[in-house]
């Protein structure tokens, strides 16, 4: 007897599949497509222009085992379902797997869940539905109008730049506004001003800040004017006019969307936006906790909706009551700052809230542990009552003068109790008791010089903040936007902080003078809602990319006749090619920085480009170089490699340690500056 058939379910990724595949049992088959199995061509633009847009796709190089195994699978299968994310990227992949394997769009074989738990994918499977078209047309759209800008600016940017550069929708708009940043920055003029205070010591030491004068806001500019206040201050009596004391509340955050997970991350964990998309795609896919199997932790982690269901509402009250109290519940309903069509999706949250970080915290990686608790702790937060403060604001007068002083006393943690949130400066520093008319004898007035500061740089977390305020792209595209530009040398990280390069205000410069309107976040932000508007509106998606890409042929034609060829400045590395004598300079290819010869194409030496440290190897006393290993991290190893292979994690200095003799390298912490290299000895300074 021929055994029966099996229901065949069909995922992304292999994790995901282990994972859902313990939680359906012997009747089901679980496997992975391994991400999209057709796409448009990578050799050529792959769009049929002509042919009003149409996509040319074919099934993607090296895919070829795994689609011969769907196919088979499918065949032996009682039926299938197509389990990719409830994404417009997940309904996109199982559209092209239908086609592939030959299901009917229109019968019920796609299943959607937002959390990989037992509950929520048996619910799934039994309500699914038809493929849904709008999704579909919603991410073609999207495929198409980036392929039309990308293929065709980008062998622009080749041909009259340099070899290697990119355009992109998105990823233009992006860097002119880090680019206008930098320009603010340096058109930036410091104006000089000056902060009066007044110490004041009763019970307690506290300052008072001088703010008016003759009840109008007071701006001291120089020191002059500084002066002369403190001196008429001197003179005058400080006593208290007036105090005011209220009752002060602080509402709990909302639960995570992508972005502002990932700004929270960047700020708290120091994670970069690509590492928390890694690590949280790792928690929802499902990791394996001891005593219970691999478990999906979180819910899906692409989202801007801050909308959770009342599922998981009746689980954070019934949490937070039974293991904080009553008193720290309250009923938070969030909504969306817009109406959008991601709304679809609830907020990320854990997806059992009595796994506990703390309880799981020795079957995670550091970094899981770290984003998991992170997620955790915002959710339950989310949930709970906002923090209480009894505020009091004094006002001090002196003449014609008013000082403000402010304190304040934390009554009720609320959500503080799990979650850490920036304090103001003010928060939990009281006054002392003070009364209405009550003169103050001050200890110290003073005056401190100050200058305006120009605007920061952005960050990874404050650019996602303005790209998501301003409308441009979603948040599953920030990681790559920023990975991109700091591929292309389009910008650098300096700690924290990225800085436009000479490449990047070219490129900038270039796009804003031919393609004024893809660099602009305005132009792009709206092209965002006309994409939305084919998921929630039924528009046809071919008439949004028609509308663009008229306009959009005619800036391309403009540009290719007018740029003429740049000749970038040559930057010698100092070495010369030791093949024929000449120059080395340094070159930029698909794979990072590296050394060529001045004298190509008659010569082509080429080497890794290295940095020298002005440090001597201690063992053969060749150069130390900075060098980067497989994953990217610096370390400090001897020019002599593969002959001496002497290195280090910390960067070396020329000094020798005075106990064992061995170098010292930079170690900085707390309480040093200096150690020594020796693994085996303790020195520090």
């Amino acid at each position: 007897m021929a055994a029966a058939k099996k229901i065949l379910v069909i995922v992304e990724s292999p994790s995901k599949a282990k994972t859902i595949g313990k939680f359906l049992g012997s009747r089901y088959k679980v496997i992975a497509s391994v991400g999209h199995v057709r796409d448009l061509p990578k050799s050529k633009l792959g769009i049929d222009i002509e042919d009003d847009f149409e996509p040319q796709y074919i099934s993607i190089r090296g895919k070829g085992d795994i689609i011969k195994e769907l196919k088979k699978e499918a065949k032996n299968a009682s039926k299938v379902y197509l389990a990719t994310d409830p994404d417009r990227e997940g309904e996109a992949i199982s559209w092209h797997l239908a086609f592939l394997l030959g299901i009917d769009m229109e019968s019920p074989c796609r299943i959607v869940f937002n959390e990989i738990t037992s509950k929520a994918i048996k619910e799934a499977i039994k309500h699914p539905r038809p493929i849904d078209l709008r999704l579909v047309d919603a991410q073609q759209a999207r495929r198409v109008l980036d392929r039309l800008v990308g293929y065709q600016i980008s062998p622009l940017l080749w041909r009259k730049i340099r070899r290697g550069l990119s355009a992109g929708r998105v990823q233009s708009a992006a860097l002119k506004i880090i680019c206008d940043r930098e320009n603010e920055i340096k058109a930036f003029k410091p104006e000089e001003f000056w902060v009066i205070t007044a110490e004041f010591v009763k019970d307690r030491a506290f300052t008072a800040k001088l703010s008016e004068y003759r009840g109008e806001r007071i701006k001291v500019t120089d020191k002059e004017h500084n002066d002369r206040i403190i001196n008429e201050l001197k003179s005058g009596r400080f006593t208290v006019k007036s105090l005011e004391e209220k009752d002060r509340m602080r509402k709990a955050p909302a639960p995570f969307t992508t972005s502002s997970m990932q700004q929270d991350a960047a700020n708290k964990l120091n994670f970069s936006t690509k590492k928390t998309m890694l690590v949280a795609q790792q928690l929802y896919e499902g990791i394996e906790i001891k005593g219970k199997g691999t478990v999906g932790l979180v819910s899906y982690i692409r989202t801007d909706s801050v909308r959770i269901s009342d599922e998981a509402r009746a689980a954070s009250k019934d949490y937070i009551i039974n293991r904080l109290g009553q008193e720290y519940y309250s009923d938070n309903v969030y909504s969306n700052r817009k109406k959008d069509v991601q709304d679809a999706h609830e907020a990320i949250r854990p997806s059992h809230i009595d796994l506990e970080p703390d309880t799981i915290k020795d079957s995670l990686s550091k970094d899981q542990y770290n984003l998991y608790k992170l997620i955790w702790s915002r959710f339950v937060a989310s949930q709970m009552a906002p923090a209480k403060y009894k505020a009091v604001n004094a006002a001090i007068e002196n003449g014609d003068y008013i000082f403000k002083a402010s304190g304040s006393k934390l009554l009720f943690d609320g959500f503080h109790k799990v979650y850490a949130v920036s304090r103001e400066k003010d928060e939990d520093k009281l006054l002392p008791h003070l009364e209405k008319g009550e003169e103050l004898i001050p200890s110290d007035v003073s005056g401190e010089q100050n200058f305006t500061q120009p605007p920061a740089r952005f960050t990874e977390a404050s650019l996602v903040k303005d790209l998501e305020e301003k409308n441009i792209g979603r948040p599953s595209t920030y990681a790559p936007i920023v990975a991109t530009l700091i591929d292309r040398k389009y910008i650098s990280k300096e700690k924290k902080s990225l800085v436009p390069t000479e490449l990047g205000f070219i490129v900038t410069d270039v796009m804003e003078h031919y393609f004024k309107e893809i660099a602009d976040a305005g132009f792009t932000a709206q092209m965002e809602e006309n994409l939305d508007d084919i998921e929630a509106k039924g528009i046809e998606w071919k008439s949004v990319i028609r509308d663009f890409y008229g306009p959009f042929k005619e800036e391309l034609d403009v540009a290719d006749s007018e740029i003429q060829k740049m000749e970038l400045e040559v930057e010698l590395t100092g070495e010369t090619c030791e093949k024929c004598g000449r120059p080395m300079a340094v070159k930029h290819g698909r794979f990072g920085t590296f050394a060529a010869c001045t004298g190509y194409p008659e010569c082509r030496n080429t080497k890794p480009l290295v940095q020298t440290i002005d440090v001597k190897c201690p063992v053969c006393g060749k150069d130390i170089v900075a060098r980067k290993s497989k994953k990217g991290r610096v370390f400090y190893g001897c020019s002599g490699y593969p002959d001496c292979t002497q290195s280090y994690w910390n960067k070396p200095v020329n000094r020798k340690c005075p106990k064992c003799g061995q170098l010292l390298v930079e170690k900085k912490t707390k309480d040093s500056k200096y150690a020594c290299s020796n693994s085996e000895c303790d020195y520090k300074e």
